[in-house]
């Protein structure tokens, strides 16, 4: 689902131009260590879930809220894992967007809940072992590793010495 701001964005500006957007992507696990992932309706692939946030919304907010809307389950965010850089993509109706990725690891917040398919960004959701993960695209498995095996603060990627405090 298109959130309504970036609808408003794309009606003036059209699908042409970049939309730079800050998204929030959650590992989510369970009291046995499983790990929730849906198959995204746009590319037919398994992923962690994600989405953007809403215009002032506090990031573990947002990854809440995403998830909730994308599975029905309550999570808390335990920790922020890491801030990327997607690459810049076109999205299948068009638009060019790229998106500061803030990645976080969550759980699922108390028992007996029960993932479900709960709008159109999804067609299934399940719950695998981390040892047994569906096929997913190299870039999410990585970042579930990151989720499940660093303890330590969130990764991000440093500017070269000399560079002024730019990466590129």
């Amino acid at each position: 689902m298109i959130p309504e701001f970036v609808q408003t964005l794309r009606a003036s500006l059209g699908s042409e131009h970049l939309l730079w957007l800050p998204g929030v992507n959650a590992v989510v696990s369970d009291d046995r260590g499983h790990i929730l992932l849906h198959r995204r309706s746009d590319t037919d692939e398994w992923s962690f879930l994600s989405g953007i946030l809403d215009p002032g919304e506090e990031p573990a907010v947002g990854v809440v809220r995403e998830v909730k809307e994308e599975t029905g389950v309550q999570v808390r965010p335990l920790r922020l894992v890491a801030v990327t850089v997607s690459p810049q993509m076109t999205h299948g109706n068009g638009d060019h967007a790229q998106y500061l990725e803030l990645l976080f690891a969550c759980r699922l917040d108390g028992t007996g809940q029960t993932a479900r398919v709960n709008d159109d960004e999804s067609l299934d959701v399940a719950w695998f072992p981390p040892t047994a993960l569906p096929a997913v695209r190299p870039y999410v498995a990585e970042r579930i590793g990151w989720a499940l095996n660093d303890r330590g603060p969130a990764r991000f990627t440093a500017p070269p010495p000399g560079t002024g405090g730019r990466a590129g």
